[in-house]
Order: structure tokens, then sequence, then C-alpha cells
């Protein structure tokens, strides 16, 4: 089904080769990296003359009303005028009108007064979700986009797409670059056909279950091309695509064809397509082979995307698995309780779930509705415990099925049809009740995404699974069911036929490129606020533990939750409130605690409260802060808050093994916080309470270094620790010095 291939191949002929073999043609991984798509299209777009040490400029970008706001809050700070690229502002995450106490539409009225004065793109709430609004609108191939939501991928339009934290776009606001090492490029080589049933979930899930764990493709770029490619339809293709974020890579990009061709025609960008593919010769850092045929109808287990099973070995092992999902449940979310028991849930040897939502930018496509609407004709969901969500993922998209006889059918068997929304994807939607099982074509299943509470007793769970898996599901009133198992169970066509029309896009978004109106006053509602102040880096530092955090990896949702605390997105201090509540409840009264001591050094050094933190060294030149350890922080979305939030509250510093992504660890030194690296750091055992005293951690900023000795001071004892800042480039040094982004671009 997959096959990893860590050794490296080179292109030859339509097909991979190995090291040996492309040595013999007088291949070599100099000449062959300029071969591929991704090098082709970061040349284009690099500023630096130096394909090492990429600075990009990017065609467009997009941001959803999570993070527009905090963006253009940062940029205005910073000198902006006007967006000088096409800016797209969505609406399509806090689109319900108050969810966790504020008043959401207060934002997306600063967003229309912003691109209006600005100059940019603004789509009303339920319109469409960001990534199919920039898949109709935007992608083009060749081009680059960035977004501040992770799941930015436009691979299967030939566009190279990131998702990065918010300070990023703050950058190209300014007319700034996109700094980066040149990447690693890996080759995801597809052939044969999908069987009917499998859809494009299913190989997304295989993906990352046999590449995630071992970090092979991190911060990779992933190139997809094969025979097989021609065998996908458009939305198949972005429905893969879009899960790649899982797999912790940078960005994608796929070969382009006729398909592509035809449905940039269809949406009214001839123009935008442009045939590319590897040339000859071109070398693969590594690669990953995907027979499609092989593929079966997936389900991934709470509590990641990586925890992927064929649903047949699934069911073989149900009670085993299920019961390590219980297990699991009680560490990452720290139950003191045990939870409604899984096992439950088997009766008769079937496995009966609560929920089906199919959602989003890689569940709510046309083909995906499309298929479950065929398989759920004329039958129905049934009227017991089970039911059924389903979320077109723009106007257009719900237009066409309309028309197609699509949406009657999902109704008519008792589904519930919504409007184009995120909230199922990240716990603002269809959250489940307490011990249900939800199954989900979406994004990510992370622990509580979905909106649960366990601090206050309810935990539910999300298992990913295919819209034609789910559909089946539902079929048979919730009796988990893979597609394969229907008889007859309709395929999806290669080409699937679609007609794109715009017209709910002309009727209601604000296009505003190129013609900024900067007379027009920005709208601020009573929950926009403005950055807090932040100081530059002292000489040296005393940092305590505020939070230690032993679990594996740990999401940028356990950092600062998703769901109803994203009502206060727009107010730093009040969202700061909810950094880390799932995960240690107590770190932001401990990070207040050092934070009021911070402040007391600054306008009254002398305070006896002062020295006793300070243990004797100069408040002239030693500031106080707190520090996050994990072991590996940052997977998951691009959200800025799970950085920011631990800047407002006086953090100065993660320490970690290593970082789950380059967005989250761009957040952190965006933010003004030290990205310390120690290997050891597990063996230190800290603990919260614990302090580093850091001398001399200004100098080696201003300066190359890279290693610091720290003292690690516990219980009255002292030992020496290191610290590293591996890979810091100049500019990321100067704004650490100076305290944050907003402050380096003051300078």
């Amino acid at each position: 089904m997959v096959t990893v291939i860590k050794e490296g191949a080179y292109y030859h002929d339509g097909v991979l080769i190995s090291p040996a073999d492309g040595a013999a043609l007088s291949f070599t991984p100099q000449l062959g990296r300029a071969a591929t798509m991704a090098y082709r299209i970061l040349d284009a777009h690099n500023t630096s003359g130096s394909m090492e040490s990429l600075k990009l400029r990017f065609d467009a970008m997009a941001s959803h009303d999570i993070t527009y706001v905090g963006i253009i809050q940062t940029a205005r700070a910073s000198g902006l005028e006007e967006f000088p690229l096409p800016y797209v502002l969505t609406n399509c995450h806090n689109s319900l009108c108050a969810v966790g106490g504020t008043i959401n539409e207060d934002d997306h009225v600063f967003g229309l007064s912003a691109a209006k004065k600005y100059g940019g793109v603004f789509v009303p709430a339920h319109q469409a979700v960001i990534h199919q609004y920039m898949r109709e609108r935007y992608a083009a191939s060749g081009s680059m986009i960035l977004g501040s939501d992770s799941h930015t991928r436009y691979g299967a339009y030939g566009c190279m797409a990131i998702g990065e934290g918010g300070p990023e776009l703050v950058k190209q606001l300014l007319c700034k670059t996109y700094d980066v090492s040149y990447p690693k490029v890996i080759a995801v080589y597809l052939e044969g056909a999908p069987k009917p049933g499998v859809g494009p979930q299913d190989v997304a899930l295989a993906l990352i279950g046999a590449t995630f764990k071992d970090g092979f493709v991190k911060n990779a770029v992933l190139e997809f091309f094969g025979p097989g490619v021609a065998n996908l339809s458009m939305d198949y293709r972005s429905g893969i695509d879009v899960m790649t974020t899982e797999t912790a890579c940078l960005s994608s990009v796929w070969s382009t064809d006729s398909t592509v061709e035809e449905m940039l025609s269809a949406f009214g960008r001839p123009g935008d397509f442009r045939e590319q593919a590897p040339l000859e010769g071109a070398w693969y850092d590594g690669a990953v082979r995907i027979d499609l045929s092989k593929v079966k109808p997936m389900i991934a287990l709470p509590f990641h995307p990586s925890n992927a099973y064929t649903i047949a070995d699934f069911k073989a092992n149900m009670a085993d698995l299920l019961h390590q999902v219980e297990q699991d449940a009680v560490k990452s979310l720290e139950l003191k309780t045990a939870p409604p028991s899984l096992l439950d849930k088997i009766v008769d040897g079937q496995f009966h779930v609560d929920q089906g939502v199919i959602a989003g930018c890689s569940g709510g496509t046309y083909q995906n509705l499309l298929r479950a609407s065929e398989i759920l004709d004329g039958s129905s969901i049934g009227s017991d415990a089970f039911w059924l969500s389903c979320y077109p993922a723009s106007q257009p998209v719900m237009m066409e099925l309309t028309r197609k006889g699509a949406i009657t059918s999902l109704m008519a068997a008792g589904a519930s049809i919504r409007s184009c929304f995120c909230g199922p994807c990240f716990g603002a939607g269809d959250v489940p009740a307490n011990g249900a099982f939800s199954i989900r074509h979406s994004t990510r299943n992370f622990p509580n995404r979905e909106g649960s509470k366990p601090g206050e007793g309810q935990i539910s769970y999300v298992a990913l699974m295919d819209a034609r898996s789910i559909a089946a599901t539902a079929l048979n009133g919730g009796v988990l069911t893979a597609a394969d198992e229907l008889p007859n169970v309709p395929a999806d066509p290669a080409v699937e036929p679609y007609t794109h029309d715009p017209s709910p896009y002309r009727s209601r978004v604000y296009y505003g490129v190129n013609h900024p109106e900067s007379d027009t006053p920005l709208v601020f509602g009573p929950n926009i606020a403005d950055w807090p102040e932040q100081v530059a880096l002292p000489q040296d530092l005393v940092l305590t533990v505020a939070s230690a955090i032993y679990d594996p990896v740990t999401t940028t949702d356990e950092l600062i939750p998703s769901g109803e605390t994203s009502s206060y997105r727009s107010n730093p201090l009040r969202l700061a409130e909810f950094a880390l509540s799932r995960k240690d409840p107590q770190y932001v009264p401990r990070a207040k605690a050092v934070l009021s001591v911070e402040k007391l050094r600054r306008t009254d050094p002398d305070d006896p409260a002062v020295n006793a933190a300070l243990e004797g060294h100069d408040p002239a030149v030693t500031g106080l802060g707190t520090l996050v350890m994990a072991l590996k922080p940052g997977d998951g979305s691009a959200r800025e808050q799970a950085a920011s939030c631990q800047r407002v509250l006086g953090g100065c510093a993660n320490i970690a093994r290593e970082y789950a992504t380059k967005r989250y660890r761009s957040n952190v030194v965006n933010w003004g916080m030290l990205p310390f690296v120690a290997p050891d750091v597990e063996q230190w055992q800290l603990q919260p309470g614990d302090r580093l005293f850091i001398p001399g951690i200004r100098a080696l900023l201003e300066g190359d270094g890279e290693s610091i000795t720290a003292q690690l001071l516990r219980d009255g004892t002292s030992r020496e620790v290191t610290l590293t800042l591996p890979g810091l480039t100049r500019e990321e040094r100067d704004i650490i010095l100076a305290g944050c982004l907003i402050n380096y671009y003051a300078q």
C-alpha cells in the first residue's frame, strides 16, 4: 500500500530509480535537485540569490477570522500602509455570532474595514472555508501562497502553499521575506487507481501513518507525481494534499495535467494553468510509493491522524485498540477518573458510533458529498442516537450539489446540512456528547480539539475516516462500516463533471486588491485590543519553569485551546488566560506571579520581592521571566497564539528536545522568545518552580554563538546545564534582542 524509501531516489523515464542506478546514468544530487518542481518554484520566488538560504516572496496570502485581526494589528503597529499583495480575509472559523462570551461579528466588521483601508479581499461568513476559496480563486500552477492556517495546501493545482504563524504574514505585508533554508524534497510516487469505496482521506491517512511518527518528511516538501495522478479528480487530489500538513511537512506540490487545466478553466482562470512535472534526473532526498489500488478504507483513532489502521484491521482487533484509546485518554488528558468505556459500544461484535461529520477543507468538497449522497440516496440514517452533519466547503459547491439533487438526497436521508464553516475541525461546532465517539472527514482528531472539556468531567472521541465510509456507517444507523463493504458502492471517476458558478462571490465578496481606501477608518469592537508592550532582551535572565510537559508530542491545541477560547482571539491578554488551561491549569497563575515581580523590577528594583527572585543578581541587567519545557512542542495549528499567549504572560523561552514544526518555532522567535534546544532535557527532570540563571544571553545573540551554559537552580542547589540555539539567523537574533517582531520593525 505505502512504501517508504529513505536512501533517496532519482527520476528517470517516468519512474523512480535507486541512487546507484542514477549514478550509472551520471546523475548527481547537486544537478538533480534543480530538476524538481519544488526547486523551480522556489527559485522563481527567491530573492536572496542563494538557493541554500531562501528569502521568499509570495503571490498571495490568506487568513481566517481567528488570525487576521492580530496580523493586521501587528502590521499596523509596524508601519503598514497598504497590502502589497492580494490578501484574502475569510470568515469561516468564528462564523457563529457568539461563542465563549464575545461577539464574533465585531471582528468581521473590523476585517471588512481593513480590506477597504488596505486593499484586500473580504469573504463574509458562510460563503466559503478558507482553503476552498483559495483553491477556487487563487491557486495557480507555479505560484506560492502563504496562509495563517496550518492546512494551507494547494499543491494539487501546482501551487506551493505554506501555513505559518501570523508574524510571517506580517513580514510579507511589510515587504519583507519568508526566510528558510532550502528544504528536503520527498517524492510521492502514485501508481494504480483507487478501488470503489476508497476516498482521498483513506489515501491521506495511509500516507500520514507511514511517515509522521519517525519524522521522515518533517519540514520537507512533498512532490506528488506518477501514473496514478491521472486517475484522480481534482477534489480527490486536493483531499489528499490538504492532509499532508499532518505529516509535518513544510509544503507540497503536484504534477499538473489536463484535469488541472479543465478545473482552472471551470473556475474562470484558464491563464493560471501551467504544465509542470519533474525533469529527467530529478533528485529526491527520499521517496514514498503509494499503490492506490491497494489502499483500503482507513480509520485514524484518537488522538492523532497518524494513529491509522485499515477499518478491517480495526474491526478484527477493536477491543484491544479501543482499550488502548482509553488508556491514551487517561494519560493525555490527565484524567482523575476513568472515562466512559468505549468497549460498551461493541454490541454483538459490531462497533456503534454516535456521530458522523463531513466538513471543511478536507471533507466538504463536491465529490465527497456527492458520493455520500449516492450512498445514502433513498435510505435513512435512522431515528436512534446516531446523527450526521454535512458542511459543503463553499457556496458554489453547495449550489452545484443542490442542482444535482445531492443536497435533497442527504436531507431526505436525515443528514443535517450546514453552512460553509470550519467549526467541527476545531471544537466550535457539533461537539459530541460525553463519552460519544464521532467519525469525521475533517483534518484533525487531537485531544479535546472537538470541544470536549475533560477538566469538567466531559470527554468525547474523534476518529478520522473518509466521507464514503462515514456515509456507509450512516446507512447502517451508526454501525461502523467501511464503504467497500457495501454492494455496488459508487466509484470515483478520474474526471468528476462539475459546473462552477461564482455568482455568490460576485454578490457578496468585497474585492479591493490594488484599490486601498486609506481614509477608511478601522472599526474596533470592544474586544479588539492592541498587543501589550514587550521589553527588549536583558543582558542576563532568571527564568522560572512555569510548566513542564513530558508527553512525546505537545500540540498547539494543548498550548492554547481552540474552540470557545477563540472568541478572545483579538484580545491578547484575555486569550492568554486560557494558555495551557487543558494541559496545565496552574500555568497561568504561575506565569502571572513571575510577571508581576518582573514589572516591579522595572519600576522598583529595590523591592524585597525583586531581590528574593533574583537571588542576588543585579536587577539593572537581569530580567525575570518564565519558560515552558516540552519535549516536542508545536504539532498542529499555525496559530501564533500558541506562542504569543506565553509571551504576554512574561514568557521568555521554550526548552525542547526538538520542535515539532518550523511554524511553531518561528512563532516563538517572532514573539521574542528563545527557542532553546537541549537533547538531554528529559534527564534534567524539570518541574514547575525550578529556575535557570542564564548569564550573558544578550551578548550571545549579539554575536553568533549557539551554545550557552546556564545554572539550574533547585531546592537551594545549583548545577550547570547547556542550552543551544541552533540555526538562528541574524534577523531572528535581532527580533529576539528587540523583544518581538513589532519592536524589531519599530526600530
